[in-house]
Parts: structure tokens; sequence; C-alpha cells
């Protein structure tokens, strides 16, 4: 399994409750359509930081995750609400637990 990490800062803290409706009725669904898709995970930080966390089977889909988010900020018209690039970690998962699913 692979992992993605990505770290976005500066987000326009005025279009937090606008990023985190599209991120649920857009991004999220594309991404469940994508081939190796194993989970996908957004947070709110505070302070114009968001973070997303998703779980793929290979680097690969992992990889076409990452483009199919930068395409959806452009067609969401998000690029001022998320007006930095994120900050991508990403690699292969080492250990993994889970007892309950997240809603």
């Amino acid at each position: 399994m692979f992992a993605t990490i990505r770290r976005y800062e500066g987000v326009d803290t005025s279009r937090t409750e606008e990023v985190t409706r599209k991120i649920g009725a857009t991004l999220v669904p594309q991404l469940r359509e994508l081939e190796g898709f194993r989970g996908y995970y957004a947070l709110e930080a505070g302070n114009g930081v968001f973070s997303s966390f998703g779980l793929f089977e290979s680097e690969t889909q992992a990889d076409e995750a990452t483009k199919v988010a930068a395409s959806w900020v452009k067609t969401e018209k998000l690029e001022t609400a998320l007006p930095n690039p994120p900050r991508i970690t990403s690699g292969t998962v080492i250990a993994h637990e889970s007892s309950v699913a997240v809603a």
C-alpha cells in the first residue's frame, strides 16, 4: 500500500466551508473511482492549513490521485482559496492498523 500526504498552507479562511463542501461533493467521488483507491481523509488544521491523507495500492495510482487533486483545484476554481501548491509527502505504508471506519 502507498500513502500520500498533502499539506496546503495559506488557505483562504473565508472559503473554508466552500473548500470543505467541494472536497466531499466532487473530489472524493473522483478519487473513489481511481483504480487502487483504499481511502482518503481530509483535515482542517486551522490557521489556513488543510491536509489530506490518501491510500492507494501502488505508487503509480497515488501519483494519479495527485494529478486528479491538482486538476480538481482548477476545475472547481479554487486557485485563490488554495493559493499555494501543497507540500507532498508520499511513500510505502510500512504499518497499518484499523479498528473502526471513520465517517
